[in-house]
């Protein structure tokens, strides 16, 4: 993919751009908030963005994929992060879907893909037990009972857990909370006996929930990867998430830094526009600068997973690390330099806001990657 999109890539962004202005605007988002829509997102638009082909563009041919790359797919979530679009991509296709893909037996992988890459079925994945990220953080237990396991624990911030029809849920099997190894991921139905589901709704109006496992079962044939091993495959679907993640933020990021250039094109104040002071004139190339060596450390991670380089732990955490401090400067400078409005919520700037300081922490903050990022450098 290198620094640049290919013909191909931007016949795609421009099919989304059109798509996605025609049919998901704001203000989608923001009525749906307002209502509390049921499940946070629209079925419908999710299925025709299934028939579009983009919910399989990472999955197999053999399950009703196209097989593209992840470059592909980061082309489409950037045109989804521009106007805040809810739907499950990062649930369903970057965690619930890779962690099958990458760990669970054919059969299984099978009927889950297909499902998932006509729009019918919503994964979700049960990791986060703490309040900031904490990846091997995981006391919730599989305990070997016959031919399968008892499952009890609770998880937080399950991102459209509310909504999925199947969680993937990593659990401990061996060693103590904080240990990479004794790590296992399991493939479990939400309606299976003993998990409960309690909604959330998060500070951007997204949905998660708190999931709880209270001695239900699983059958050992939805072990996803190897028993205790699982933390590799973790690591695998985490590392992809994290970087479908920042192809979001960039469309927001955009989306924030172009609405906050064109108030001060616009913005009068002592009889002149705001935008002609050196000093927001300096704050705006600050944030321009960020938003391009944000932009240029996401297209290197996708073209790391693409390439399957050695180096995609890297790079993703480079990438998240970039993407968080762009956010926390872009997302504060816009509604600083849009001043009192800027806090309302009738003015949308504020919903950009929201959404940037939510994805900031997601997965990890730039703190976090930073320190990933000099640990697997072997610092």
């Amino acid at each position: 993919m290198g620094l640049s999109l290919t013909d191909d890539q931007l016949l795609l962004r421009e099919t989304a751009k059109t798509f996605l202005d025609d049919n998901s605007p704001v203000k989608r988002m923001r009525d749906l908030r307002d209502a509390t829509d049921e499940t946070g997102f629209t079925r419908a638009l999710w299925k025709e963005m299934a028939d579009l082909g983009w919910v399989g563009i990472l999955l197999p041919e053999s399950a009703g994929g196209s097989e593209m790359g992840h470059g592909d797919l980061g082309v489409v979530l950037e045109e989804c992060g521009r106007v805040l679009a809810p739907e499950p991509f990062l649930s369903t296709v970057l965690l619930g879907a890779i962690a099958v893909q990458q760990g669970a037996n054919e059969t299984l992988q099978k009927e889950v893909l297909a499902a998932v890459a006509t729009g019918d079925r919503v994964l979700a994945m049960a990791l986060e037990e703490r309040a900031r990220f904490s990846p091997y953080a995981i006391s919730t237990s599989a305990t070997a009972d016959g031919d399968g396991f008892v499952l009890s624990g609770e998880k937080r911030f399950v991102l459209d857990g509310h909504v999925a029809d199947q969680i993937v849920l990593v659990a401990r099997t061996s060693g103590n909370e904080g240990d990479r190894d004794g790590l296992s991921l399991f493939l479990v139905d939400a309606a299976t006996n003993g998990v409960s589901v309690e909604r959330t709704i998060m500070v951007d109006g997204r949905n998660a929930a708190l999931v709880r496992f209270d001695n239900a079962s699983v059958a050992s044939d939805r072990l996803l990867g190897t028993l205790g091993e699982g933390a590799d495959l973790l690591d695998a679907v985490l590392d992809r998430a994290t970087v479908g993640l920042c192809s979001e933020m960039i469309g927001t990021l955009q989306t924030t830094f172009d609405r906050t250039l064109q108030y001060l094109k616009d913005r009068d104040q002592f009889g002149v526009k705001i935008g002609s002071f050196q000093a927001l004139r300096h704050r705006a190339a600050d944030m321009y600068a960020e938003l391009e060596m944000a932009r240029a450390t996401v297209m290197d991670a996708w073209t790391a997973i693409d390439e399957g380089r050695d180096d995609i732990a890297q790079s993703a955490s480079a990438a998240k690390a970039r993407c968080s401090q762009a956010a926390r400067l872009i997302g504060g400078e816009a509604i600083q330099m849009h001043g009192g409005i800027g806090m309302t919520d009738e003015e949308e700037i504020g919903l950009f806001f929201k959404r940037l300081k939510a994805a900031e922490l997601a997965f990890g903050d730039a703190t976090y990657h930073q320190r990933r990022f000099a640990t697997l450098q072997g610092y």
